[in-house]
């Protein structure tokens, strides 16, 4: 008999904050709060991608072995194969209060706007 914990899609759904971060990858449910810090491409993919169903997203960006490995020291069970895939609402919001596609913005306009300034000053002072 096997000891291995089963968990919804409904169950997993529920962990997605950064203090409480669960995702699902190749069927698999890791509990990868405290992770979060230690991610090296930052904290807003695992909670954009957390609390639900990971696996194309991990896979497409093409992580190593030694990060699969990574990934068995915050196993906590398989996904129910009775359950389905459920929606998830975007968990960006619980980082700073502030969502993710206005931080992204931010890095985006400021550099641009800087640009503008300085061609200003240089062509048209």
């Amino acid at each position: 008999m096997s000891d291995v914990k089963l968990f919804s899609y409904e169950e997993v759904a529920k962990h997605n904050t950064r203090k409480d971060l669960w995702m699902i990858i190749s069927g698999k449910v890791y509990d990868i709060t405290a992770f979060v810090d230690e991610h090296p491409g930052g904290e807003e993919v695992l909670i954009d991608e957390g609390a639900k169903d990971a696996t194309g997203p991990f896979d497409d960006v093409g992580h190593s072995e030694d990060a699969r490995e990574l990934l068995e020291k915050y196993y906590v069970g398989d996904v129910d194969p009775a359950s389905a895939p459920v929606a998830t609402q975007s968990s960006t919001n619980t980082v700073s209060g502030s969502s993710a596609p206005q931080g992204n913005a931010l890095r985006i306009i400021i550099p641009v706007l800087l640009i503008l300034v300085w061609a200003y000053f240089r062509f048209f002072a």
